[in-house]
């Protein structure tokens, strides 16, 4: 059973930060800075938390995960935003011509 989950974080070093940014859009989408909406499986939720543990300083990073029920469930109308979301973040084509 896939489950949804909301997964924040909050890193202290720029080049972490960007590491940690990459490896999440590998496992969600990202829906505000430095958050993301992740549908996982059991193994991909211990795949994502021991990619995030390789990356961060468990002194100065955090991490906050939370599983806001199954995918099946309306989780959308549980969370509720104050001013414009984030547009999703879509990287523009590029033609190279060598």
């Amino acid at each position: 059973m896939r489950h949804r989950y909301l997964v924040c974080y909050d890193i202290a070093d720029p080049k972490r930060l960007r590491l940690v940014y990459r490896k999440m859009h590998g496992f969600g989408d990202a829906i505000q800075y430095s958050v993301f909406k992740c549908d996982l499986s059991a193994a991909e939720r211990v795949l994502l938390i021991g990619a995030l543990r390789e990356i961060i300083n468990l002194r100065q990073d955090r991490v906050m995960i939370v599983r806001l029920g199954s995918i099946d469930e309306p989780a959308e109308q549980r969370v509720e935003f104050l001013g414009p979301p984030l547009a999703p973040w879509i990287r523009p084509a590029a033609v190279v011509i060598g």
